[in-house]
């Protein structure tokens, strides 16, 4: 019996006959299309993966906003209450954070779909991502609808009980600064008139002072004509009433406007007006106010008092302020006329500061501070040539014969004197009211523009002793040890411009130990 030899060699097959492989298919179970089986999401195709899968099944579809209708506030659950306008960024967060289930998905994108103001419904359409199916990812959009519905706040509540406001004095001004509200706050802390105050509030070009009684708030509101010209409406809303006795509890509002012209203003007056209040040039310049609106002409030294009442027949805005003052230098000044308290008439040859070294053009005018101004001193004044002014009051003193040719080139306001280094402190301070800030929070811009118009008043009472006259200075102990410190130590003393006279300030201690024993608060 012979043996059998195994062939291991083994027998080419032709290219011909090989299979091409292919990945392993499916049939969708629901149109029967044919799929990857390795990648199948519950042997469903795409297209029937879109229409069969709702990801925003857990997600609510609809739900309940509360609003406060007397603040327009919206609650924030569990107890906050938030400032937020119609279709702003803060309303739609409220809306996603009232959603049950939203945060197991990604949200993509969300936004208002607009609705009847009337209809009380806020509709919000959301786009969201989650994963389906282990690597299935779906993206789908749905609406919300919510109701809006009212809730008084916690706050607006207790404002209707007792041991609460029933009267506040709303104090407004239409400028776009703070320096005249500034200067109010110090008076009202010198005389300590918001004592009997049990709130304030900083709002929008303005100050609410809320207090318990009516006469409270009209002590208050005498005091503000005492100091400010102002002008004052009153209103007064039903709380409750009593049919029986006839007694009905009442809440008051004082509204009360300052007039839109500041210290340091261009003022175009009324022909007519002009003449009736002293036949004083139409073009003034506003160096005080008081009860009183004071006027001075800086050609003529006359000066005239504009009162509250006369201003508010027919109202006027100013036609410049502070913030478009124009740096001049000062290159020769000669006193020319009588002098008025402060004031002395001179005649003066300036430039401006931009044009200095680049050309010759220079100016001759007539101003009222011949007093402190020298040859080589900064001064800030109106730049009238070639400026355009909108304003009906001042075309019509264009227009007239008689004063068309007094309008000068240039109307000096105030020595301008160099910049406190930075870094570097004052040897006095001020004190503040303690208030309750708006609800929402101020933008940079606004904290800027209210630090620069701060420092804006800080120097007006460094260069002004009669506008710091009547206010309350305080010493700065800090800063003058710091300053005595450093004295001692470089062995010289530096010039940091304008200082105040430590005769002046107010040891802060003993003010208030003397309003201790007077029973009064700070």
């Amino acid at each position: 019996m012979s043996t059998m030899d195994i062939d291991s060699a083994g027998i080419p097959i032709p290219s011909h006959q090989l299979r091409e492989s292919t990945a392993p298919t499916i049939l969708c179970y629901n149109c029967g299309a044919a799929i990857d089986g390795t990648q199948a999401a519950g042997a469903l195709c795409s297209d029937c993966l879109k229409l069969t899968v709702d990801i925003t099944a857990g997600i609510e579809k609809d739900g309940i906003l509360l609003m406060c209708r007397d603040c327009d506030r919206w609650l924030s659950p569990p107890s906050q209450w938030v400032v937020a306008s119609p279709e702003s960024r803060e309303l739609l967060a409220l809306c996603l954070r009232k959603l049950r289930g939203l945060h197991k998905s990604r949200i993509i994108d969300a936004s208002f779909i607009w609705t009847e103001p009337h209809s009380r419904r806020i509709k919000v359409k959301i786009t969201v991502q989650q994963e389906a199916f282990e690597g299935t990812v779906l993206q789908q959009t749905f609406e919300v609808e919510f109701v809006q519905q009212y809730k008084q706040c916690a706050d607006c509540a207790k404002s209707y009980t007792h041991n609460t406001w029933r009267a506040v004095v709303q104090v407004r001004q239409k400028v776009p600064h703070k320096r005249t509200f500034l200067y109010l706050e110090q008076l009202i802390l010198k005389q300590g008139a918001h004592k009997d105050a049990i709130n304030i509030k900083e709002v929008h070009n303005g100050i609410d002072f809320f207090f318990s009684a009516r006469n409270h708030a009209e002590k208050f509101l005498d005091f503000l004509k005492s100091v400010a010209p102002v002008h004052s409406k009153t209103s007064k809303e039903l709380i409750s009433m009593d049919i029986h006795t006839s007694s009905a509890s009442y809440k008051f509002t004082f509204s009360v406007e300052l007039i839109p012209i500041c210290k340091d203003d261009l003022v175009a007056l009324p022909i007519k007006l002009a003449r009736q209040i002293g036949n004083i040039s139409p073009l003034v310049l506003c160096y005080r106010i008081g009860t009183a609106v004071n006027l001075l002409d800086p050609n003529t030294m006359q000066i005239a008092d504009l009162s509250t009442p006369i201003y508010w027949r027919t109202p006027f805005a100013p036609i410049a302020d502070v913030k478009e003052l124009t740096e001049f230098i000062v290159m020769d000044i000669e006193p020319i006329g009588p002098q008025k308290g402060r004031f002395l008439l001179a005649e003066a040859t300036i430039m401006r500061a931009s044009d200095f070294g680049s050309n010759d053009t220079s100016y001759n005018v007539r101003t009222h501070l011949g007093s402190i101004l020298h040859p080589g001193d900064s001064v800030m004044g109106y730049h009238l040539t070639g400026t355009q002014f909108n304003n009906e009051h001042f075309e019509a003193i264009e227009d007239s014969k008689q004063y068309a040719g007094t309008i000068p080139d240039v109307v000096l306001v105030k020595k301008h004197y160099p910049a406190r280094k930075k870094g570097k402190s004052r040897n006095w301070k001020l004190k503040r009211m303690a208030r309750e800030e708006s609800e929402m929070k101020p933008r940079k811009q606004d904290q800027d523009r209210d630090e620069v118009d701060y420092e804006q008043f800080l120097r007006d009472l460094e260069a002004d002793p009669e506008l710091r006259g009547g206010l309350n200075l305080y010493r700065n102990e800090a800063e003058r040890r710091a300053a005595e410190s450093e004295m001692e130590t470089d062995g010289e003393e530096e010039d940091e411009g304008l200082e105040i006279p430590m005769e002046q300030l107010i040891d802060e201690m003993a003010d208030v130990m003397l309003a201790e024993g007077d029973g009064e608060e700070v």
